[in-house]
């Protein structure tokens, strides 16, 4: 006996079976982890090697070039950021030098006046030496800075790097400064709090939760600074020890960072979260923005002033400028930050 269903019967076995297939694919990637949840909190260095090759920015402007993501910030750029002046408020973000030795400032600046009141003469003058690296001065990384594998950004030798100075990518590739759009993501404003502890993790979670309450997205060729409010602690505490412990972003930011093309990173210490959480990794944040995607940092940064500023008039997005020095070699350099609202 033959049974013919006619195609009143097919469609809605049609759709049944359609609803079914969708349930299993949802099910199976339901099941499938996430890797940027994954990531979130629990890294390790397997993933950051594969991450230097993810998250990498080697040759995207070329072989020969030495800018990196600075070269996000195209003359359109800084126009829209010299667009964002509204108030004529300009705030520094630099640290006042520190010439006392303590926990958190082994080499502080040394000042020695070299001509005073009671010199013969016109003229006073003075010479400093410091060490700019490290957690008490504001600073700027170079993309020399750093090396993995035996290679620089964009696949340059480490041995480029010799006692005369970086032969590559060097600091004064940046002698046309840093003129941009900033923008000031206040962790501690987020959570409720006057500053992080030491050793407390910003996730990606967090970056996106803080776009959402200011209502600023971070873009392409912006210059993000992350308050963990850590000058605000020390201020209240002391100074400890930020080498050891330090709050910060956790190495999962590296691949938010990199899928909003920024163009520079900074925070009040060195950007990330100290101990790493990873092991055999100790500086995942500046290893991954510096080596693998070509964005220079920011350390040590005073956000204070910025994020009081920032609160008085509800702003979070700044034009932000910046001029390090240009000694041929150098692998960063001492500056002051600018931000105009």
């Amino acid at each position: 006996m033959r049974i013919t269903l006619g195609c009143c019967y097919w469609r809605p076995i049609a759709l049944l079976v359609a609803l079914l297939a969708i349930w299993f694919f949802w099910q199976r990637s339901s099941q499938v982890p996430d890797m940027s949840a994954k990531g979130s909190r629990s890294l390790t260095k397997a993933d950051i090697d594969q991450w230097m090759e993810e998250l990498s920015n080697w040759g995207r402007w070329g072989d020969s070039d030495e800018l990196g993501a600075l070269n996000f910030i195209t003359p359109a750029k800084r126009k829209q950021a010299a667009a964002l002046v509204k108030e004529g408020v300009s705030v520094s973000l630099a640290r006042d030098i520190e010439k006392e030795e303590s926990v958190d400032n082994p080499f502080p600046v040394e000042h020695a006046m070299l001509l005073t009141g009671e010199s013969p003469g016109m003229f006073s003058n003075d010479a400093y030496r410091m060490q700019y690296h490290g957690w008490a001065h504001t600073h700027m990384d170079s993309l020399c800075h750093m090396f993995y594998g035996g290679k620089m950004f964009n696949g340059f030798s480490r041995m480029e790097v010799t006692d005369s100075g970086a032969g590559k990518l060097g600091i004064e590739t940046v002698k046309e400064g840093v003129f941009s759009r900033g923008i000031l993501m206040d962790i501690p404003a987020l959570k409720g709090v006057d500053y992080l502890e030491p050793g407390e993790a910003i996730y990606p979670e967090d970056l996106d939760a803080w776009e959402k309450k200011a209502g600023v997205k971070v873009g392409r060729g912006d210059v993000l600074l992350v308050r963990t409010g850590r000058w605000a602690r020390r201020d209240a505490k002391g100074a400890w020890d930020v080498s050891e412990t330090a709050a910060g972003m956790y190495a999962s930011c590296a691949r938010w960072l990199h899928q909003r093309e920024i163009a520079l990173l900074g925070s009040d210490a060195a950007s990330e979260v100290a101990p790493s959480g990873i092991e055999g990794i100790v500086s995942p944040i500046h290893q991954l923005s510096i080596i693998a995607m070509g964005v220079p940092i920011f350390d040590n940064c005073d956000l204070e002033a910025l994020s009081s500023t920032a609160r008085r008039l509800n702003r979070w997005e700044f034009l932000i400028t910046a001029a390090p020095l240009p000694v041929g070699g150098g692998t960063g350099s001492p500056l002051n930050p600018i931000a105009t609202f």
